[in-house]
């Protein structure tokens, strides 16, 4: 089992900021899965994350499975640091997505 370390966005978000930038409210499953992913790119860009993170499926460890933008893991795949980030590096993040405290630790589901 991997871990990543990042911020929970949730699907409305996401849908919502897909709307923002033009794209049509989903009407398919597919289209729902469409606009999370431009929703997301959208926000990594403007948090200039876009090469040092990844977006991720993730769970809490209550079970509850949310979207993620990771800045670390321990999937050797991923190429990214096994490592927690800096606060420079997730500061614009933080801000943008107005989370208060630093990256957490989850697990894929």
């Amino acid at each position: 089992m991997f871990t990543y370390c990042g911020y929970l966005v949730r699907n409305e978000l996401l849908l919502q900021r897909a709307i923002e930038i033009g794209h049509a409210p989903p009407e398919t499953a597919e289209d729902q899965r469409d606009n999370i992913l431009q929703g997301a790119l959208d926000i990594m860009g403007h948090a200039g994350v876009l090469r040092s993170a990844r977006f991720r499926r993730v769970k809490t460890p209550k079970g509850h499975k949310f979207w993620c933008i990771a800045f670390s893991s321990n999937d050797p795949c991923d190429r990214l640091p096994a490592t927690a980030p800096s606060e420079e590096e997730y500061k614009a993040l933080k801000e943008l997505l107005q989370k208060k405290g630093p990256p957490q630790w989850y697990q894929t589901p």
